[in-house]
Parts: C-alpha cells; sequence; structure tokens
C-alpha cells in the first residue's frame, strides 16, 4: 500500500506582500516553513501506516521552487519514507486548479498509490480547494475535514468529517482523498534517527515532462482563475473594555456588551 501526503512551503510571515501585476504573493527573500495544517497529514499517514502493519510506503510530493526541498527533507524526518518535488518554471503562477492537476499528475505517475492525504488548507491561500481538486482530477471518492479514522484497511476507510452543524461519518473505498483537520492528532517531534535519515535522504525532481502533465493546464496560463483585484483586511478594532468590582459584577458587565454588540 502506498500513502501519497501532499505538503506545501508557505511564508512564515504575516507581512506578505502582493505582487501588484500578478496579484500573487510575493515569494523571493521571505522566510518560508511547511504549511502547519500539513504537518497533520503527514502525521496521520505515519500514523495509518503502524495501523496498516508493514508493507506501506509513505511518499510525500510538494509543488514549489528548489527550496521546496527543505520541507520534503522535513517530512521525512516526520517519518515519510521519501519526497519528490515538483519543481520548474512551467508550474510557475498556478492556481488551485492547476496546483491540483500538477498534483494528480505526478500520482499517476507514482502509481499504486491507494491513499492521498493533504492539510485541510494552505495557510498563504486559505482556499482549501487542492485536495479536492486533486479528488476530482483522479476521480476518487473524497472525504474533506476529517477529524478522525475510524477504520482503516487495504480497501477502505471510515471517518468521522466535521461540517457546519457537527459531524458525520463516512465509508469510502480506496484509492481515496483525505483532507485533514488539526484536532486529528498530535503530530510528532522529529526524532534524531529522523533528522539524520532527512539529510541523507534523496529528493528527485520531477519536471512537466516527467508527469505527462498538459503544458496547456498549467502555469499561469493553464490557469482559469483570474485574481482582479486584491487588498489587505480591514484592521482589527483594539478598542478594549475593562471591568471591576466581583467575578458577579465583572461577568454581568460582560455579557450585557456582549449582548449589546449582538455576539451573544
Amino acid at each position: 500500500m502506498r500513502i501519497v501526503v501532499c505538503i506545501k512551503q508557505v511564508p512564515a510571515t504575516n507581512d506578505a506582500v502582493i505582487d501588484p501585476e500578478t496579484k500573487r504573493i510575493v515569494r523571493e527573500g521571505v522566510q518560508a516553513i511547511l504549511n502547519p495544517f500539513d504537518t497533520y497529514a503527514i502525521e496521520e499517514a505515519v500514523r495509518l501506516r503502524a495501523r496498516l502493519g508493514g508493507g506501506v510506503e509513505v511518499l510525500a510530493i510538494s509543488m514549489g521552487p528548489p527550496r521546496a526541498e527543505a520541507v520534503l527533507r522535513e517530512a521525512v524526518a516526520l517519518g515519510a519514507d521519501r519526497g519528490i518535488l515538483l519543481s520548474h518554471r512551467a508550474f510557475g503562477g498556478s492556481d488551485t486548479w492547476a496546483t491540483s492537476y500538477v498534483l494528480s499528475q505526478a500520482i499517476r505517475t507514482i502509481g499504486n498509490v491507494d491513499l492521498v492525504i493533504c492539510g485541510k488548507q494552505a495557510v498563504d491561500g486559505d482556499t482549501a480547494q487542492v485536495g479536492p481538486g486533486i479528488a476530482a482530477h483522479l476521480n476518487w471518492p473524497q472525504a474533506a475535514l476529517v477529524s478522525a479514522v475510524r477504520e482503516v484497511s487495504t480497501q477502505h476507510l471510515v471517518v468521522v468529517r466535521m461540517h457546519e452543524d457537527g459531524h458525520d461519518v463516512c465509508e469510502l473505498s480506496l484509492p481515496a482523498v483525505l483532507t485533514v483537520v488539526k484536532g486529528i492528532n498530535v503530530p510528532r517531534v522529529p526524532s534524531l534517527k529522523g533528522v539524520l535519515a532527512a539529510r541523507k535522504s534523496e529528493i528527485p525532481v520531477w519536471t512537466p515532462e516527467m508527469i505527462g502533465a498538459d503544458p496547456a493546464k498549467i502555469g499561469l496560463d493553464g490557469s482559469p482563475t483570474r485574481v482582479v483585484r486584491t487588498a489587505p483586511p480591514p484592521p482589527r478594532n483594539k478598542e478594549s473594555l475593562r471591568f471591576t468590582g466581583t467575578a458577579e459584577v465583572c461577568a454581568g458587565g460582560l455579557l450585557r456588551e456582549l449582548r449589546k454588540r449582538s455576539l451573544l
């Protein structure tokens, strides 16, 4: 059995700069980290490998510039068996549709993949579209916002999925795609053995030709999304109120203020 985890390198700062022409985040010169939600995806893949026993491989893949190799090494340090980097200038500017297409082509190229796990979203885009997009390109069943995996075998999964009204329980036949939320587990700290393995690990770089990607479906020209305008979010209201008196008086004052502001 083979489990693929799709991960992303994202800016480590909230002070992201938007290119006024492309309307996309400028990543050059900005410190980058592994997308926090992806650590839960890696951890869940490693836990599922342990639950299933021998013969299961966990493979991390990422699309990005050459420096994204660092997050693949981090994935190996966290328990993945190996990593693959999808990197080429032709991939640059890909939107979520094109990105999910590229990742799906890589998954097809890897072959014999039974399960794909993604973090629920990337913190730089917050679209939560890539995981479901991979499932659509592969025509595989999917479950988004998964908070627990109750049952797992080489043929099926039973998962708990969060939604607006609570949660539901879904059974999926494999192969399938999951996106997971942070409540699903607690990611481990890399072990010394994992760090040493990550340093020695070879990270192959795959190009569009190596995964059979259609040039018309990748990059900026192959992306159907067009960003017309971008703007920073409005500043948060930093006004604060201080309540004094006994606990009962403070609690009553807070309750009245929340009701006045229609927050309760």
